[in-house]
């Protein structure tokens, strides 16, 4: 397979619906084997932010590049992996023919995708659902189906927004071992949060508030800044403070 500089570089982003300004002039940059938390609350504007990086929004303001290529990009597109908040899968088919549909649409034979939609299946212990129709899925079912649809074609660059909302705990950390493996490989990957025990797990957070950065370093850093020394308290303190700057101009 053909080696990309596997970096996303996002600056200046400025997102407006209407009169509101969703996001105000933010930078991101993500490095390849780096797994960048976006830490925010519901609003903060998290789910616009990566829409905007992936090119499914059109930006107000700044510019985004992925592996240098400007975006948005329908041909890097097929390097991309990207997990909604809100499954995005076909009702009327079962999971492994979801997953083969997707691959396909990347430019997979349909043998390669169904050996690696079986292997996928597995990872997310819906093997024995594979051939089960998807509307008959649960809620948590349709989150781990999604996660393997984002990671079918083994992309370079994977999106994931909220990706362990509905899912149990030991699942969760089957989710965050393979984030880790693909880590390993050089992948770069971005996840939206607003649990402060997942964010732990990302090696660099920006945290976001009324489509703003407020911080931007490891979990370490972050917590280091604060008495109490954890992340809600480095968030509280950051908002706080960027409430108080704000208030003086």
């Amino acid at each position: 397979m053909e080696q990309f500089v596997q970096t996303i570089t996002a600056k200046g982003i400025v997102k407006r619906f209407g009169s509101e300004e969703v996001l105000s002039g933010v930078n991101v940059a993500v490095q390849p084997g780096e797994i960048l938390g976006v830490l925010g609350p519901s609003g903060a504007g998290k789910t616009t932010l990566v829409k905007c990086i992936l090119g499914t929004l059109k930006l107000d303001g700044g510019t985004v590049e992925i592996q240098g290529t400007h975006m948005p990009n329908l041909r890097l597109m097929d390097r991309i992996g990207y997990m909604a908040q809100q499954d995005a899968l076909y009702d009327d088919l079962t999971g492994l023919q979801n997953l083969v549909f997707f691959a396909q649409l990347k430019g997979m034979s349909k043998r390669a995708a169904a050996e690696q939609a079986h292997s996928l299946l597995k990872l997310v212990e819906l093997d024995r659902d594979e051939n089960k129709k998807v509307v008959n899925y649960s809620g948590g079912m349709k989150r781990r189906l999604s996660l393997t649809a984002a990671l079918i074609g083994d992309p370079d660059v994977i999106v994931l927004d909220e990706p362990t909302v509905g899912i149990d705990p030991v699942l969760r950390e089957l989710f965050w071992d393979e984030f880790k493996r693909l880590q390993r490989l050089g992948r770069s990957i971005i996840v939206t949060t607003h649990v402060m025990d997942e964010a732990e797990k990302c090696d660099r957070l920006i945290l976001l508030r009324s489509g703003s950065i407020i911080e931007d370093g490891t979990p370490n850093e972050l917590k280091a800044k604060t008495e109490i020394g954890t992340l809600e308290a480095a968030y509280i303190t950051s908002a706080k403070r960027r409430g108080e700057e704000g208030g003086k101009q």
